[in-house]
């Protein structure tokens, strides 16, 4: 198993409940030691749940399969080997009789002036909390400053992307900033500039045109300046550049704009298509120009696999509700396959999306239904509590929530976080 994602976890759980005692190794090679709820980063970053609670540890929840901490650097399909990287200790090869490419996506970016210098993004735990943590910090500067450029540009917040990613980020992250004014008499809401920006003409094309309209009128009403049709064009030294000719210094820039397959399948001899994914048939074996490649697998972020209840040649999208039911498919073909029986194929229709605007706010569109506000949030909050893997999760996620209906959320920024060297470096000064 490359990769211990939504798929990868999954995959795992599904394929350790239905193996036999000694009917074959499960093996999961990650060089994190948990899976990430991704949904539930932006409510990490604002303080609703705790990080932990959204990360799932593999050696608790995958006890009856191997989990090997490091990264898989090589895969020869053709000698059915994988090269491993540890975290410790020199590189091996590893041996196998089926292979589940799954190491994912990572964020796609653009050879944009500064942007990797100054931008952050936000695909782990640690983007989130980092991001929580910076920005509450540009609040504490902002209170002290007698410089008003320096404040301004403190308070300065850009977001680049108006997909799920983006637009949960930034409305929690200003809900959260919102609430923490209550504590810096020295500001107010009106000095804190959120920009979101999109270089397309729509903001959430997954809950459809309506909603989309809807969540621009509300982002508007907390004062969001929200740039549809603009690009990022350059960010040098923190000078925000923009393709309608805004510019302006900003401390915080998150890049949310869309994601690309993980850089290893191109370290694999496994097909891929034009853009980079893995060719898969709708069983989720992977197949090049229409032969199967035995033993080989793939689903999720990484893997373009056709999506049956749509146009020919539509690929599933790289959402987290295809991630998870490929897994089971993927999981009980690959049982099948060891026990000689027929596998079937993954069929899913979309039934719909949620997004959250922040507490107590959101968006929806199911069975073709919009919804909207409390009942939308709700939606968000209920659906995305019943994918998170494990009770474990679940119970301290629902803690989390419940302990917050009588108490405000902690606003504080542990700066040290960051880097913890810096104590002992200044107390070892000559």
């Amino acid at each position: 198993m490359v990769g211990a994602g939504h798929v990868g976890l999954y995959v795992a759980l599904r394929l350790s409940r239905k193996l036999r005692a000694g009917e074959a190794e499960v093996m999961v090679v990650d060089p994190q030691p948990h899976m990430t709820y991704q949904p539930f980063l932006p409510e990490a970053a604002a303080g609703n749940i705790s990080p932990r609670h959204s990360v799932v540890p593999l050696r608790r929840e995958l006890r009856k399969c191997t989990i090997l901490a490091g990264a898989v650097t090589k895969v020869e399909h053709s000698r059915k080997v994988a090269t491993v990287q540890p975290l410790s200790g020199p590189p091996r090869e590893v041996p196998y009789d089926h292979i589940v490419v799954a190491p994912g996506s990572v964020s796609r970016t653009l050879p944009i002036p500064g942007l990797r210098e100054h931008a952050i993004g936000f695909k782990t735990i640690g983007e989130a909390i980092y991001l929580r943590n910076h920005v509450l910090e540009r609040l504490d500067i902002a209170a002290v400053t007698e410089d008003p450029a320096v404040r301004s540009r403190a308070l300065t917040f850009v977001v680049v992307g108006a997909g799920y990613a983006g637009v949960e980020a930034l409305a929690e992250m200003e809900d959260m900033a919102r609430d923490a004014l209550r504590y810096y008499p020295e500001l107010k809401a009106s000095d804190m500039h959120w920009v979101l920006v999109e270089a397309t003409q729509r903001i959430l094309p997954e809950v459809g045109q309506e909603m989309g309209a809807y969540t621009v009128e509300q982002l508007l009403k907390r004062d969001i300046d929200v740039r549809l049709g603009t690009r990022l064009e350059s960010c040098v030294d923190n000078l925000v550049k923009l393709s309608d000719g805004a510019e302006f210094y900003a401390d915080t820039i998150v890049w949310t704009a869309g994601v690309k397959a993980h850089p290893l399948v191109n370290a694999t001899d496994l097909p891929r298509n034009a853009r980079g994914a893995i060719t898969c048939e709708p069983t989720l074996r992977i197949v090049d120009d229409g032969k199967v490649v035995e033993g080989a697998w793939s689903a999720g972020d990484c893997a373009a696999v056709p999506d049956l209840t749509a146009a020919a040649g539509e690929m599933c999208s790289p959402s987290a509700q295809h991630a998870v039911r490929q897994a089971r498919r993927l999981a009980d073909n690959v049982v099948a396959t060891l026990r000689a029986k027929p596998i079937r194929q993954y069929r899913y229709k979309h039934v719909g999306s949620v997004a959250s605007l922040g507490l107590h706010k959101g968006v929806a569109r199911l069975f073709g239904v919009n919804i909207k506000g409390l009942s939308a949030w709700f939606l968000h909050r209920t659906y995305h509590l019943s994918r998170i893997p494990s009770l474990n999760r679940k119970v301290r996620v629902v803690i989390d929530w419940t302990l917050a209906l009588f108490f405000k959320r902690e606003v504080v920024s542990l700066g040290e976080l960051q880097d913890p060297f810096v104590p002992i470096q200044e107390a070892t000064k000559q």
